[in-house]
Formats: C-alpha cells, sequence, structure tokens
C-alpha cells in the first residue's frame, strides 16, 4: 500500500523543470528518504508533496484522493510538512508553537478540545519538550527548537510527516538524537516518514526506502542495502567511493576518495574490495 504517489509529475519555476514526468510511490508505515545532489530538486519535490508548490502537470494522490481536488484543512489532518530551518514568531512560546499543529482541527463551531489537549501533551512528552513549555523557542539549543518543531508537527497528529532537511545545522549529537525520535515514532506509531537528507551513511541507517533523484528524474528507488553502490553514488553525485559494511548496523557505508591522509597506500585495495 502506498502513502502518496505521483503520476506523470512536472514540477518547475518559470520556465525550467525541475522535476520532469516524475512516478514515485511511497509506501505507507515506512521510513523514505531523498538522496541527490545540490539543486536536483529533492525539496521541490517535497514541497510538492505536501501541496505548497502547484505542480506544471501530473498529480499526486494522497490516501487514494487527488491533492488537487482536496480541501486545505482535510489534506492538512492526513499530512504534515516541517520545512528547512523554520522560524517562530518572536517571543512565542514551546507550548504556543506546538498549539498551532491543531489549527486544523478548529473552526467557529469547534474550539479547543480536551483531544486538543492530548495532542499537544502527548507531542511534548514525545519529544521531551515537556519541562520547556514556558520557554521562547528562540532560546532553545539548536537540538532543543527542532524537537519543539517536530512536535508541533506531531500534534498535528499526521499519519504522514515531511521533513525537509531535519538535522541541518545541528551537531552529529542532535543529528542522532531527531533521528531516532524519527525512528521510534516510526516504529512505534507506523508513521508514514519521509525526509530529505544529505548524509548518505545516516539515510543507510534510517531509511527503509531511498529515492535517489537525478536528472530530473527517479534514478533508483529501493532497499539501501541493494540500491547503494559505488556507480549509483558516482553517477547522483559525482563522488568516487567505496561502499563498506557498516560494522554497527550492518548498512552500506560510503567511503569517499579524497585527498586525505593515507589515501594512496589503501586505494589499490579498496578498489579491489569494492564490489559490497
Amino acid at each position: 500500500m502506498h502513502a502518496i504517489s505521483t503520476k506523470s509529475l512536472t514540477l518547475g519555476y518559470g520556465e525550467e523543470n525541475i522535476i520532469d514526468q516524475l512516478d514515485l510511490s511511497i509506501p505507507k508505515g515506512k521510513i523514505t528518504v531523498f538522496i541527490g545532489s545540490n539543486g536536483s530538486g529533492k525539496s521541490t519535490l517535497l514541497r510538492s508533496l505536501a501541496r505548497l508548490l502547484k505542480p506544471k502537470s501530473g498529480s499526486i494522490v494522497l490516501d487514494g484522493n487527488d491533492i488537487a481536488h482536496t480541501s486545505t484543512k482535510k489534506i492538512a489532518r492526513k499530512l504534515a510538512i516541517l520545512p528547512q530551518s523554520p522560524v517562530a514568531p518572536e517571543g512565542l512560546t514551546v507550548l504556543q508553537l506546538v498549539k498551532q499543529g491543531r489549527y486544523p482541527y478548529q473552526n467557529w463551531l469547534q474550539q479547543w478540545s480536551e483531544k486538543d489537549e492530548e495532542a499537544v501533551v502527548n507531542a511534548m512528552k514525545v519529544t521531551r519538550m515537556s519541562e520547556f513549555a514556558d520557554r521562547k523557542v528562540d532560546s532553545l539549543s539548536g537540538g532543543q527548537r527542532q524537537r519543539a518543531w517536530i512536535a508541533m508537527t506531531l500534534a498535528q497528529d499526521t499519519e504522514t510527516i515531511l521533513l525537509d532537511e531535519p538535522t541541518t545545522y545541528l551537531d552529529m549529537t542532535h543529528q542522532i538524537e531527531i533521528l531516532d525520535l524519527l525512528y521510534d515514532l516510526n516504529q512505534s506509531e507506523e508513521r508514514t516518514i519521509v525526509m530529505v537528507l544529505h548524509d548518505i551513511n545516516l539515510a543507510c541507517r534510517y531509511a527503509d526506502n531511498i529515492v535517489a533523484i537525478h536528472d530530473k528524474k527517479i534514478y533508483k528507488q529501493g532497499d539501501p542495502d541493494t540500491i547503494i553502490t559505488p556507480d549509483l553514488i558516482h553517477s547522483v553525485f559525482g563522488l568516487q567511493c567505496h561502499v563498506a559494511c557498516d560494522p554497527l548496523c550492518g548498512t552500506p557505508m560510503c567511503i569517499p576518495f579524497s585527498k586525505g591522509k593515507h589515501l594512496r597506500a589503501g586505494r589499490q585495495q579498496v578498489n579491489e574490495a569494492n564490489s559490497y
């Protein structure tokens, strides 16, 4: 079963096409990661899936319905998106931010309810942000701020969550913290997670399904163990590398060739072993 799919999807700005005639299926209840070089269209594609960018042509289907013919609030109850580097209004507290996630459920007939309160409390608890409820968002560290935004996204209570580079500007500790949180949400609640990530090794660790985007199309899609090869990395990123087995996770691990120490001594052996 697919959470989201596209058919002959073409996206772009002005006369330039960024994505051309794309057919894509995102599996329900799994973690999907988009990878590709800068400017390949990963973020553009993610924004279009959330109906933040109107396609030039083609269609996007969410849970069997064309999003072009679905109301904004109905989509917001099924799908949430966390854009790259979001900015909160000055002075907004964490609790006030997280409550914004309940906007799709509010109208003049239905005001704040017990269910809204439960969703906010649960989102704060899962992201370990309860103790920061009264803190100003702009006073938080990078990792705390990102958790606050994820809490807002979770409070929206959607089956599908889209995240555009959720680990950008975070140090290694906070990158793992955020990705572990998303992994736990997927495992415990079967949420469909779709992310854009730049780190290939982290993508391989966390993704059930990787979509490699190149030349306006899907270059390859599938399980990281199957599709991540030196040929794919070279074709998509223009990078020569060795793909080894991650000693901790058993997933593919990309080791790029560079001018670093001891490269020349080991390169011939690496080339001979480069058949992961």
